[in-house]
Parts: C-alpha cells; structure tokens; sequence
C-alpha cells in the first residue's frame, strides 16, 4: 500500500495543539493530586505516580 505524507493543515495543527494542552494539564492536575495516570509509552500502558498499581509484565 503507498502512503502519501502531507502536510497536515493549520486547523489539524490548531487542534492537535490543543489537545496536547488539555492532556498536559490534565496530567499536571493528576500530579498535584497525588493521582496516578495510565499513559501509552512503547506499544503498552504505563501506570505512572507514587500510588500507581504495581503491574506484571504479559508474555507475548
């Protein structure tokens, strides 16, 4: 399958800059509050904070 790269448009620009704002501060918020937050980092979900559930690693 060929894919065609483009350029994305200022809207997508525009609003891929504000949602990235609203997840840092939402992540901000959690921090201050000692909440945990689950983010996706390397092909799988990562708890992350001081009360964050300790997670086992799944075999492939």
């Amino acid at each position: 399958m060929n894919t065609v790269r483009k350029q994305p448009s200022e809207q997508s620009r525009i609003i891929l800059a504000s949602l990235k704002e609203a997840v840092g501060k939402a992540l901000d918020k959690k921090r201050r509050l000692g909440q945990y937050a689950v983010v996706w980092e390397n092909g799988e979900l990562v708890y992350k904070g001081e009360d964050a559930p300790k997670m086992e690693r799944q075999q492939k």
